[in-house]
């Protein structure tokens, strides 16, 4: 199956990643512009045998230890885009294209992925094309949702509706969870009408050590000692074993933080 976990800077889906890694899913193809902790944490649980990336590391903090690890092990095999390139395939596949045309040059990067040409009909010069990018399922943490699956999001929100888009399934997290029609009057911030969406859960705080815009902060204490975790492979699978495989849920997950250190990253300061 091949899987796109959405969220651009915030809102990225750890809730939902974490419960993958507990139930311990594989062989996925993991699918994701910018891939930072997320992906570096699954991949150290063995979720995935193949990513389709566009640069990958810690952002303000430094590269994926984990993912570099399986890399030079021969555990997983990569196929690497520019960040348009790939949401270029997405737009092709929320379009429903077969590919998408390109201005820009074919670089080096075609040695990582599959690279051809058409013909312009018009003028008859090459034009270089990606493939579309259709996930089975994209996943997507907003900060709110309403019972007939309508889904929010408030700040920045880089490819999440094209990634929505482009996928034959839907399934989302959110922070607040409203009666149908609340939220009627909020349409600048629609990112997804419910006849698109298959499934909504209710998961506060569902996009901690990243963040929610409005709501709290990113934990950079975390992405900032998550290097020296995720380096040594007997660490990180302790770390795994404690924070994700050892608790139920992502209500678990977030008390073995406490309510004191989850305090200072909420906006207002109060959960």
């Amino acid at each position: 199956m091949t899987l796109y976990m959405a969220g651009f800077s915030h809102l990225i889906p750890f809730a939902a990643a974490h419960e993958i890694i507990r139930q311990k899913k594989s062989h996925l193809t993991l699918c994701r512009a910018t891939p930072d902790l997320i992906y570096d944490q699954m991949i150290a649980a063995g979720v995935a045998d193949r990513l389709v990336f566009s640069y990958a590391g810690n952002p303000g903090v430094g590269l994926l230890p984990a993912f570099r690890r399986a890399v030079e092990q021969g555990d997983i095999s990569l196929e690497e885009y520019t960040h348009f390139e790939m949401v270029a395939r997405l737009e092709a596949g929320a379009a429903g294209l077969p590919f998408w045309p390109l201005k820009s040059p074919i670089t080096d990067l075609v040695l990582r992925r599959p690279a051809a040409t058409v013909t312009c009909p018009y003028t008859g010069a090459a034009v270089p094309t990606v493939p579309a990018l259709n996930p089975d399922v994209t996943w997507v943490h907003v900060q709110a949702a309403d019972s007939d699956g309508n889904l929010y999001v408030s700040g920045l929100v880089g490819e999440m509706k094209e990634a929505a888009l482009a996928a034959k399934t839907v399934v989302a997290t959110t922070e607040s969870f409203y009666p149908a029609d609340v939220l009627r009057t909020r349409r600048g911030e629609l990112l997804l009408p419910g006849f698109r969406v298959s499934a909504v859960a209710h998961v506060p705080m569902g996009a901690h050590p990243s963040y929610a815009s409005g709501l709290y902060e990113r934990d950079t204490r975390f992405y900032q000692q998550w290097t020296a975790i995720a380096k040594d492979a007997e660490r990180c699978q302790a770390w795994l074993e404690e924070w994700i495989y050892g608790t139920a849920n992502h209500e678990q997950y977030l008390s073995k933080w406490g309510q004191d250190y989850l305090n200072h990253l909420v906006v207002g300061g109060m959960l």
